[in-house]
């Protein structure tokens, strides 16, 4: 299995044109394109142990969510952890894959699974992209049947496993059609009210937000890692299709820096 064949596979489903201006999807650290993978590790962020996981699991190449470079680096020396990222995947010879925000504004990508798990139907994007392909930021549909507002933040703590969700004052509406974006979303909540959304779900919101929209809407944080937990499974589920040859591993580690008391 060559990594073209991986970059091509992943890119026919979230093509790196469909990425925000600020991101930096794509291949990150080599292997050359005709170089063999011998399998893939699948993970949300690039850290130090997930490198060392990768050698572990035989895997050279890491295919990941969120990219390990943002940003140019001057000078690799080790000082950050991005830098000994760095250092330790050229050194392991171990590749490194990002499919970020491409793969956010794509048809059934992150937004999508999200709205999968809630159980949302009718799903549109919040904001559509000019692409020659369906694509956007965010998503937006409806429940099958209404929730009480508790109930309906309750439930998404269950499914996805939150420890604390963040929230503006319940007053007492009922949940039927949910606006959401994976990640830090917060951008796109005056297309949700525009949308005539009930609620409002991304990963992360600013403080400022919440205000102004008193009794407007229910506006959740589910946290970052928590709402793009599912990524690796959109990536195993690509390159299974796809690629049925290849070994694929999902990552056993959780990466989530955020800890709550």
């Amino acid at each position: 299995m060559k990594a073209i064949q991986v970059w091509d596979a992943l890119e026919q489903y979230a093509p790196l044109p469909l990425q925000d201006g600020f991101d930096n999807a794509g291949l990150q650290i080599g292997l050359t394109a005709e170089q063999e993978v011998t399998g893939a590790l699948l993970c949300l962020d690039v850290t130090e142990a997930i490198i060392d996981e990768a050698e572990r699991e035989g895997c050279n190449l890491i295919v990941a969510h969120h990219p390990l470079l943002f940003h140019g680096l001057k000078s690799v020396t080790g000082k950050s952890y991005v830098e000994r990222c760095v250092i330790k995947a050229i050194q392991k010879g171990i590749g490194i894959y990002a499919a970020h925000t491409n793969l956010d504004n794509a048809q059934g990508g992150v937004n999508y699974r999200i709205a999968g798990k809630i159980g949302l139907t009718n799903l549109s994007f919040l904001d559509v992209k000019s692409a020659a392909v369906p694509a956007g930021s965010g998503v937006i549909g409806e429940l099958p049947v209404e929730e009480d507002e508790r109930d309906f933040l309750m439930r998404l703590k269950s499914l996805f496993g939150i420890q604390c969700i963040r929230h503006n004052a319940l007053c007492g509406r009922k949940i039927r059609r949910v606006a959401l974006c994976g990640g830090a979303g917060g951008f796109l909540l005056p297309n949700a009210i525009a949308q005539g959304a009930d609620a409002f779900l991304t990963g992360e919101v600013r403080y400022h937000d919440y205000f102004g929209h008193e009794g407007e809407l229910l506006i959740a944080e589910m946290g970052h890692y928590e709402s793009e937990q599912y990524t690796v499974d959109i990536f195993e589920e690509i390159l299974r299709a796809r690629l049925p040859e290849l070994r694929t591993v999902k990552t056993s580690l959780n990466t989530n820096p955020i800890n709550y008391l």
